[in-house]
């Protein structure tokens, strides 16, 4: 039977898929710009961004002439070859950045494993083999793996797998003196989200990120920052590290890398990159021409001063437009966040409504996210429209409404 000839509705993944996700009870078919439509051709405003991964909106007519134009050329030479997207990808992102190599992947968890395996590579070859002790955050998230799940400071996320990766050190975020009581000779690396997004978009304050440089330094650890979700123009630069005054030592980006295809990069420097070797790590599809070729289509359109300009603008539009709602409602306790990585902070008497929210945007045709329990996450398009906000914050508020009066 042609695939095309199966039909398929919200049941059928109740029965299909592994059960690790709760998705909505609609079916998004078509996307364009900054709307979506369902099976039903009803209409939604997309807030949600993929989870922060669509920076140019559904279908951007620059990304589907690339799509096509690589689709009809090559798609796949693994790692036995290397090609020509990926080496104009890596030039470029190299060009924007403090980096000197990349390593493609096709995930953020894959970036992040990559190098998290780094950082500890470079301090056994560099230093010692007990060197190998990663300083990580409360509520951060890096990946699915189970190197990166336990990087991460969720245990919700990595208990009952087994053994988890050891030499793992969690301590508060934003507290610079608890880094400095566990931080030591053999620590390797520490590890940050510059915004931790699913952590409740939680914004680094100068004096930490530029703390954690120095103690880096200071004890021959590695910073390493993972922007995939902070990165690629979400924060009004191309990187988050940007607005801090530091550089990292190794810096991980993927979601909207891609703009909707999966792609990810780790970028380092020659010398950290210098204890690499064939054969030390490696992917099949990472660095394939054909997620190349849109990477380097959507850096070329994000890294410019029109769309990187746009995001504080943009963000003030949602911020105005929360404040307001606020005022009405009385829901809201913050507004937190970088550019158009925004997070609404609910008051304690509304901390448990964020999926009830979240369902009800839904239902008034409006696309958002949670981070936790009681933060409403927006990161939406780089590129859209004022009108588009508007008309989104419009059906926002109607959801806020019936869930205030429910």
């Amino acid at each position: 039977m042609a695939a095309e000839n199966i039909a398929v509705t919200r049941e059928t993944f109740d029965n299909v898929i592994l059960p690790v996700y709760a998705p909505a009870q609609f079916v998004p078919v078509k996307g364009k710009g900054s709307r979506v439509w369902d099976q039903q051709g009803k209409e939604y405003i997309d807030f949600s961004g993929g989870i922060a991964v669509t920076a140019l909106g559904h279908c951007h007519p620059a990304l589907v002439e690339t799509l096509k134009r690589q689709g009809e050329t090559l798609w796949h030479t693994s790692n036995v070859f290397t090609n020509e997207p990926a080496l104009r990808l890596a030039t470029k992102l190299i060009a924007a950045t403090f980096a000197d190599r990349v390593f493609f992947g096709n995930s953020g968890a894959e970036a992040n494993e990559a190098a998290f395996k780094l950082a500890r590579y470079y301090a056994c070859k560099k230093h010692s083999p007990f060197k190998s002790k990663i300083i990580a955050f409360h509520n951060a998230f890096h990946g699915r793996t189970l190197f990166t799940v336990s990087v991460g400071g969720q245990p919700k996320y990595s208990d009952g797998f087994g053994p988890k990766p050891a030499d793992i050190v969690h301590v508060p975020f934003n507290d610079l003196a608890a880094v400095k009581a566990v931080i030591d000779d053999h620590t390797c690396a520490i590890v940050v989200e510059p915004i931790q997004g699913e952590g409740g978009v939680m914004l680094a304050t100068p004096e930490f990120m530029q703390g954690l440089r120095a103690l880096c330094d200071e004890h021959n650890a590695l910073l390493v920052l993972d922007e995939v979700q902070s990165g690629m123009g979400r924060s009004g630069k191309l990187f988050s590290y940007e607005h801090y005054g530091i550089q990292p030592d190794i810096l991980t980006t993927a979601k909207a890398l891609g703009g909707g295809f999966p792609v990810s990069a780790m970028l380092t420097t020659h010398e950290i990159a210098s204890v690499m070797a064939p054969g030390v790590h490696g992917t099949t599809y990472g660095g394939n021409p054909l997620a190349c070729a849109i990477a380097e289509t959507a850096l070329d359109i994000i890294n410019t001063p029109a769309v990187l300009a746009g995001v504080e603008a943009r963000r003030q539009q949602f911020t105005d437009a929360l404040r307001a709602l606020d005022s009405e409602l009385d829901i809201f306790s913050e507004i937190r966040g970088k550019g158009l990585l925004m997070g609404a902070v609910l008051k304690p008497e509304h901390a448990s409504k964020a999926r009830d929210i979240l369902n009800a945007a839904a239902a008034e045709g409006v696309m958002i996210l949670t981070a936790g329990s009681d933060v409403i996450r927006f990161v939406p398009s780089l590129v859209i429209t004022p009108e588009e906000i508007d008309a989104g914050m419009t059906r926002f508020a109607a959801a806020l409404r019936r869930v205030i009066a429910a």
